[in-house]
């Protein structure tokens, strides 16, 4: 199994942030998973204007490190995302590329994939941060298996102590993976998703080929 954690945070490396998410990759490890990292600050992803050639063509329009860091992403049986608190919510750079899979939502690109999230602030807002991660997981197609949020301004030693969480966390994540873990909640909420858009996805065949295809691929419609 691989799984990939994804730092949102400018600090890259540096960064209380990448502390979790390697945390959580120590404990997916020592469950047996192939883990691999990215900070997002090293990558060229580039906004764009909406020009839904994604949802046209079934490809990305921008010849940056978007496309590539995508298919990593479909390739990978679990994700970890970390971001800090900047301004109550994800950093930028994290934000850009949640808004670059914005295809995902319609195709449910993540389906069948296992996730968590971690956030790390001064002293507020890191458990929004978190919960907001895996709402995106799980309308991606993912499964969010849990987070871990922690405030470091508040508590010299609170980091340490949530890296152990962290740790844990890890082990969870990859368990769920190899045991293919059912959560029916999260079951239900994706079956109520892809019955909404199959509707959609049918009726915007034109506009949206590729999404189309995709789901015939997947035998969500025929």
């Amino acid at each position: 199994m691989k799984i990939i954690g994804i730092n949102g945070s400018p600090r890259g490396e540096r960064s209380a942030t990448m502390r979790l998410i390697a945390a959580v990759l120590e404990g997916a490890e020592e469950k047996g998973a192939e883990v691999d990292v990215v900070n997002l600050i090293d990558l060229d992803i580039r906004f764009r204007n909406a020009c839904s050639a994604c949802f046209q063509e079934g490809r990305c329009a921008e010849e940056d490190d978007f496309p590539g860091l995508y298919q990593k992403i479909k390739a990978a049986d679990g994700l970890v995302l970390g971001s800090p608190v900047y301004f109550d919510l994800v950093t930028g750079q994290m934000k850009l590329l949640i808004d670059r899979m914005a295809d995902g939502i319609q195709c449910q690109a993540l389906s069948g994939k296992y996730g968590c999230s971690v956030s790390t602030s001064g002293d507020h807002a890191e458990q929004t941060v978190v919960t907001y991660l895996n709402h995106v997981l799980q309308m991606l197609g993912a499964t969010p298996v849990g987070g871990v949020g922690v405030a470091t301004g508040k508590d010299q030693h609170a980091l340490i102590r949530a890296e152990e969480d962290a740790r844990e966390l890890g082990k969870t994540l990859a368990e769920a993976i190899r045991t293919r873990r059912q959560y029916p909640e999260i079951e239900a909420f994706h079956q109520r998703f892809q019955k909404k858009f199959n509707a959609v996805i049918t009726g915007a065949k034109p506009e949206w080929p590729g999404d189309y295809e995709h789901w015939v691929d997947q035998a969500w419609v025929w």
